[in-house]
């Protein structure tokens, strides 16, 4: 029987979303970089291929097989069988292939347990110069995977990068209402005295403002 929630293979972060990922909905995690986002995404991914899923991977800033490897362990190729990785170049191939994983939803071999994409704004960035078109399309591939969450019963996990929100000086994720109101949940991670901080900063049923603190191992993460 399946859950609501579907773990990221640590536990600190399971336990600010209330029990882990949820199910047809969006995740964001948004900050600056090195501050552990793509991590956190390959631990989640890891943590649902050793559960018997597919995981359809979209990663727009060059995935890290190293990266994979150090996380998923010994069984890293086994695992590897099963995780579906598209890699766009440019932001229109970044909706193509959007659309051509719901193929694999359909009819891979394991059932998908998890769609990632890594990040959804790094190519949008190379859109802004378009102005409203741009996030007119950062809009239709959100809504696109959110559909497919929906329509899959699984959850979606993205990460953003920042910029600083002058009007309300504060740092903030990219994409504006796009990504905020279209995420369910959203985290931002801090880098702070070394280590790095994960603090909610959207949720359902969960308080605003509850964090914990992590640094970043070999392995994935450690809740310090």
């Amino acid at each position: 029987m399946k859950t609501d929630r579907v773990g990221t293979g640590s536990q600190g972060l399971d336990d600010l979303l209330g029990g882990g990922l949820e199910r047809r909905a969006i995740t964001q995690i948004y900050g600056e970089p090195a501050s552990g986002k793509s991590t956190l995404c390959l631990m989640a991914a890891v943590a649902c291929l050793r559960a018997g899923n597919s995981v359809v991977y979209i990663d727009t800033e060059g995935f890290s097989v190293e990266r994979f490897t150090q996380i998923a362990g010994e069984n890293a190729g086994a695992l590897a069988d099963r995780l579906y990785l598209f890699e766009p170049l440019d932001f229109a191939q970044q909706g193509t292939m959007i659309a051509d994983a719901e193929g694999l939803l359909k009819n891979g071999h394991a059932p998908v347990g998890l769609l990632v994409m890594d990040s959804a704004t790094a190519l949008y960035r190379t859109e802004l110069d378009l102005g409203r078109e741009a996030i007119r399309k950062l809009s239709h591939h959100m809504i696109k995977l959110l559909g497919l969450a929906k329509k899959y019963d699984i959850p979606v996990l993205i990460t953003n990068q920042i910029y600083m929100d002058v009007e309300r000086d504060r740092v903030a994720g990219l994409g504006g209402t796009a990504l905020e109101h279209l995420s369910k949940a959203i985290i931002r991670l801090e880098k702070k005295d070394g280590a790095r901080r994960a603090m909610l900063r959207k949720h359902r049923s969960r308080p605003e403002g509850i964090s914990f603190d992590f640094t970043i191992t070999e392995d994935g993460i450690r809740t310090v």
